[in-house]
């Protein structure tokens, strides 16, 4: 008894029991996963201590940033856009609503109201005038008249620091920005909003839109979960209308499709009792897992289909069976895992773990096909094994017998492998081309993603996504952060700086003396030398003080002078508030024109906005005032005018309290990683092009920026995870076949199939995102399947038959259309992901089509044609092929059939 056939002999022995068994494990882990915890946050795809996921929650705290729900009115109708009484209305009712939006079940999860951006919340800066400054709520009220609506139109106009980002240039649209305390809300907002908007229905042409990316990617996560429970039955449903069409018995087909549903639902209990979260990945396991667990059960039924007949006698019909496929079945598992488990080389958490539990999957796949359906076959009743015998025409006796596997399936099987032993050279010189036309597409595959892109083209977020960034200046966000380098000085470094920076207000004659009392009244406090092991920065203080104390009793006519030295130490004291400094501010303005410029960018905003809108107003609202003062106190008097808005916490979103930091908002009108990446390499190229003023380090964070980040690792983790698979598995093959040639052709299919799925992908100009990049995984499983069977059935038929050419003839039987067979069913099967709202699914159906179709004809035609010109190297001849050859199709399985039974019996 061979080693298949002692595997089953617990299944042929205790059916009812095993699946007994079988089923209760899997009711229990399906209890297990009821209790999922789902996170949908794309942040967590990368480690929770990579730099720049620990940047980015610092830049947030450190700046009071949170993530934005936008929420867009638009009215084209208007002559005057969305400024009319009713519009504004809305607006404002909006704004109130959305101030209270809170989790009931979680209070700390809420809308940050002090932060909304909207009109009823943000100031008006004008003029109250000469040097003053006057702070209004821009719509403390919705507007009753035109007039007054027009008046706030005029007003957020004439501010730079709202156009284009709250309300448009053309004034057909206005945003409110709603900011989050925790992404994991952003749906709830939306699906309040949404609730809000249907009662305020009107026909005043005010049309509502709902996007950003925290919405984007709260929503997807929830979706792609619908989805999981939503497509995969429709899935299932077509892949048990195929195989009833090839196998035409429903009592024997339902059993691959409860190894499927046993295998994802182990998987998944296993995944959430392990303590992982469900993330966006996790719910791709069961489309994963679903054809690969299928694949060995239709092999199996497919021999137990085709050799039934022969012995009409279920369990040795079984036995038979297993002693083919069990070491196939087996390497074939292990290698598929091999593919998945080396996704825990990648360097993001979630594909790690999708990786590890596909691959867990897999055997558990195959462990249930090798023990479920050898005693299902022993449950069925004798008759329906008989009925299926006659439906396929194969029973002994019966007329035909000797034509098994008549049909056009088994006719198209045929043709294509008389067309492979018949052109081989054809065969391989047409695919060399091919191969060498795929990989110059490949060259042309640009690496990009876009959360946003995830949802199909008519989706609302999706359509609300193009409507506002038409609009705006832009819904996606990267923040610049400038840091200045403020070394601490020692003693001696710090005594000097402070005489350069008095030299020039201690009035000293052409050669350095000092002429004037105040200046030597000045000399002599400074010439007091301090200990060198004091502290500078309260040395500092202290002659700070001093000056201050001299200020105050000085003469009227003194007090000018003795203001000029205060206003030169404290100069001193400030020097690591840079960002009062009107070169930096100047040059921080540079940057943003060379932003705005560069292409990518609708806008940006900045502290430096802040001060020349001040500036401006101080001086009745002179345009030629909107600029940076010339001196630090000219910036300093701008902010502290500031401050005295209704929401002077505002500032400190642009520049930290020291002012040793800004963050310069960065919006950008799509979600593409590589624009956000070519806007970081233009920042960059300007720097290094214009050196700052002072010593600047910029750094970015943002959704946008974390997107890039775990792109670029997916990018270069998946191909390191796919490098390492490959030659994990050319090592599997080796050993399996016990041949190193054996095993460079088992590999053929699977390397023909990624660089045709991949030139493809380079040719139609598809990016590479993240489904494309772990369906390469999926191809080392699927590929090699049909390699392996393939090539082990053509080494038994071979080792009975003695001749390449009978041995080919009848590989083209039975083994091929179990493998076509398996093409068909998960090719078509999967054909209800293309109706899917989600893109990644109808990306994971696409691409599922393309890997079994190219990596099923490569092992039908490829490695048939190989073997066929390589057969002296693989094989020893008993025979002359010649006369074979000329001989119809059905002689060499007439003698593959009857070499079978002699073996047999």
């Amino acid at each position: 008894m061979k080693t298949g056939s002692r595997a089953v002999q617990f299944s042929l022995k205790h059916p009812r029991v095993l699946t007994l068994l079988i089923v209760m494990a899997t009711f229990i882990c399906g209890a297990l996963a009821t209790t999922a915890v789902v996170d949908t946050d794309p942040e967590n795809m990368l480690k929770a201590d990579e730099p720049a996921r620990v940047f980015h929650k610092r830049v947030k705290e450190e700046f009071a940033l949170y993530d934005m729900v936008v929420i867009g009115i638009a009215n084209e109708e208007h002559p005057d856009g969305v400024f009319n009484p009713v519009t504004l209305g809305h607006v404002q009712e909006l704004t109130e609503f959305i101030r209270t939006l809170a989790d009931p079940d979680d209070p700390s999860k809420r809308v940050i109201s002090a932060d909304i951006i909207a009109p009823g919340n943000i100031d008006n800066i004008r003029q109250d005038g000469p040097g003053q400054v006057r702070f209004e709520w821009l719509m403390a009220v919705a507007p009753r008249e035109q007039k007054e609506a027009l008046a706030i139109r005029d007003a957020a106009m004439n501010n730079p620091l709202i156009k284009g980002t709250m309300v448009s240039e053309d004034g057909k649209a206005i945003c409110i920005y709603a900011p989050v305390s925790s992404k994991s809300f952003a749906d709830q907002v939306r699906t309040a909003v949404l609730g809000k908007l249907e009662a305020m229905a009107s026909d005043n042409g005010d049309r509502y839109y709902i996007t950003g990316l925290p919405v984007a990617e709260d929503t997807f996560g929830r979706e792609i979960l619908l989805e999981m429970m939503r497509v995969p039955p429709f899935a299932l449903a077509a892949i048990f209308l195929l195989m009833l069409l090839f196998f035409r018995q429903i009592k024997l087909i339902i059993s691959p499709l409860m190894v499927a549903m046993f295998s994802v639902v182990c998987t998944m209990g296993l995944l959430n009792a392990s303590g992982f979260t469900f993330h966006i990945m996790s719910s791709m396991i069961p489309i994963f897992l679903m054809p690969i667990a299928i694949v060995d059960s239709i092999h199996i039924l497919s021999d137990f289909y085709d050799n039934y007949h022969k012995f009409a006698d279920r369990r040795k019909a079984i036995e038979h069976v297993m002693d083919q496929l069990f070491i196939p079945m087996l390497y074939t598992s292990l290698t598929s895992a091999a593919g998945f488990a080396s996704l825990a080389l990648a360097p993001i958490p979630p594909i790690r773990v999708f990786g590890v539990f596909v691959a867990l999957g897999i055997m558990l796949a195959w462990l249930f096909t090798i023990l479920f359906i050898p005693a299902y076959i022993m449950m069925l009743k004798e008759e329906t094994l008989v009925a299926m015998a006659k439906a396929a025409g194969k029973l002994k006796g019966e007329t035909g017998a000797e034509e098994a596997g008549g049909g056009v399936l088994a006719r198209v099987v045929r043709g294509i492998g008389q067309f492979a032993f018949a052109r081989p050279k054809t065969i391989v010189a047409c695919t060399a081309f091919l191969f060498v036309v795929a990989a110059v597409g490949i060259t042309k595959i640009q690496s990009n993603d876009n959360p946003m892109n995830w949802f199909v083209e008519d989706h609302p977020i999706r359509v609300a996504d193009r409507v506002l960034n038409d609009h705006f200046a832009g819904t996606y966000e990267l923040y610049l952060v400038l840091s200045g380098n403020s070394k601490k000085l020692d003693m001696a470094a710090g005594t000097q700086l402070i005489k350069e920076s008095l030299a020039g207000a201690l009035l000293a004659d052409d050669r350095g003396v000092v002429t004037s009392e105040l200046g030597r009244q000045a000399e002599a406090i400074l010439s007091q030398e301090p200990n060198d092991s004091a502290d500078f920065d309260a040395y500092l203080a202290t002659l700070i003080s001093r000056f201050e104390e001299e200020l105050d009793a000085a003469a009227d006519e003194d007090g000018d002078g003795w203001g000029l030295l205060l206003a030169s130490l404290e100069s001193v004291r400030d020097r690591g508030q840079i960002f009062k400094d009107p070169a930096v501010l100047r040059y921080v303005a540079d940057l943003q024109a060379h932003l705005l410029s560069a292409g990518g960018v609708g806008k940006s905003n900045s502290v430096t906005d802040v001060v020349k809108k001040v500036h401006q107003e101080l001086f009745e609202s002179d345009p030629a005032h909107y600029r940076v003062p010339n001196s630090r106190n000219g910036v300093a008097e701008t902010l502290i005018s500031y401050q005295n808005s209704h929401k002077p916490g505002d500032l400190w979103h642009f520049v930290t309290p020291d002012y040793a930091k800004a963050n310069i908002w960065v919006q950008l009108q799509d979600g593409d990683n590589q624009t956000a990446a070519a806007v970081v390499r233009g920042v960059q190229g300007f720097m290094a092009d214009n050196p700052p003023p002072v010593l600047l380090e910029a750094q970015w964070a943002g959704l946008s920026y974390i997107n890039i980040v775990w792109q670029d690792k997916m990018v270069s983790g998946m191909g390191k995870a796919l490098i390492s698979s490959f030659l994990i598995v050319f090592v599997m093959m080796v050993i399996l076949f016990r041949s190193v040639l054996f095993g460079f052709l088992a590999m053929l299919p699977l390397s023909v199939t990624i660089v045709f799925m991949y030139g493809f992908i380079g040719w139609i100009g598809k990016d590479y995102d993240m489904p494309v990049a772990v369906l390469s995984s999926l191809t080392l499983g699927l590929a090699v399947d049909f390699a392996i069977h393939f090539l082990q059935r053509a080494r038994d038929i071979f080792a009975r038959t003695g001749s390449w050419a009978s041995c080919s003839k009848a590989l083209f039987e039975e083994p091929a259309r179990a493998i076509s067979r398996n093409i068909i069913v998960i090719a078509v099967g999967f054909v209800p992901l293309l109706f899917s709202i989600l893109n990644p699914y109808q990306t994971v159906g696409i691409l599922f089509a393309a890997i079994m179709g190219i990596s099923g004809l490569c092992t039908l035609l490829l490695l048939s044609a190989c073997m066929t010109l390589m057969r002296g190297m693989l094989f020893a001849e008993e025979e002359g092929e010649d006369e074979v050859v000329l001989g119809s199709v059905a002689v060499g399985a007439r003698k593959a059939e009857q070499d079978i039974r002699r073996r047999d019996s």
